[in-house]
């Protein structure tokens, strides 16, 4: 069996895998062999096609699958927080209850309403999940997951069910928290401009590897109109097998590609 593994945090790196497999029926493996390596305080973006092992290689390394097969490893830091898509706020707690659901002491309070402070929410603590909007329940999930101080953040296509306005909000400020938390990020995106104006790293994974490993090395704000920017995601479309066409939408093409 895999082993996953806590207490990585001795030098340089914050998440290490190797020969990892998964697989959930006869007809073939999600991750054949997968090695990676994150370091402290990097901001990697996770992207390949519908079935290439995104989530489950996610899930794997939050511990959430136990089922890991193969001679591979896991290891990660002890301190651990995920976001997914939907917020999962618990409905019958506040939103301040929300963000230090499991926290003890007596500073858990103040830690929380600090965290929702950093995420524009100050003020909501006493709302409940149904009285914020998708955006800001959004941010809510992000101070759950930032006010323990992790050292790893995963996240699983966090903005992907919010508009194209609410999304470039909370890019901007979760690049604005990560650069003042300085967690190790893995994120999981359809979304290859998402990749490219958050990341350090693009990851391309395909069949159960890792195909591409990108460096993004764009400095200051990240320009769709800059020519290294629009070079960039020519590349990593093409590393999905897509076309890159200005006249139709990225997620369109690349949804109707990833289905096919």
């Amino acid at each position: 069996m895999a082993t996953h593994a806590g207490g990585l945090s001795t030098g340089t790196s914050a998440v290490r895998v190797r020969d990892l497999h998964r697989s959930f029926n006869k007809a073939g493996g999600v991750l054949n062999g997968l090695d990676l390596d994150i370091a402290r305080g990097e901001f990697v973006a996770l992207i390949g096609r519908s079935g290439s092992g995104k989530s489950t290689l996610l899930r794997a390394m939050a511990g959430l699958d136990r089922d890991v097969a193969g001679h591979g490893s896991v290891r990660v830091p002890r301190q651990v927080s995920v976001v997914f898509q939907d917020s999962r706020l618990l409905p019958w707690r506040r939103v301040l209850e929300n963000v230090t659901f499991g926290m003890r002491g007596r500073a858990a309070a103040e830690k929380g309403r600090q965290a929702l402070a950093e995420v524009g929410l100050e003020g909501r603590e006493r709302a409940w999940p149904h009285e914020l909007s998708g955006g800001e329940q959004q941010r809510a999930a992000l101070a759950r997951s930032l006010v323990r101080e992790p050292e790893l953040l995963l996240a699983d296509e966090p903005f992907g069910a919010l508009d194209a306005l609410t999304r470039i909000r909370m890019h901007v400020l979760l690049r604005r928290l990560c650069e003042a938390h300085r967690p190790a990020v893995l994120l999981v995106t359809h979304d290859v401009d998402e990749a490219i104006v958050l990341a350090d790293r693009v990851i391309v994974l395909d069949d159960g590897v890792v195909r591409s490993d990108i460096r993004i090395d764009l400095t200051g704000r990240r320009s769709q109109a800059d020519p290294r920017f629009a070079a960039l995601r020519t590349r990593l479309l093409a590393e999905l097998g897509v076309e890159d066409d200005h006249d139709t939408s990225l997620a369109e093409t690349y949804g109707k590609k990833a289905a096919s």
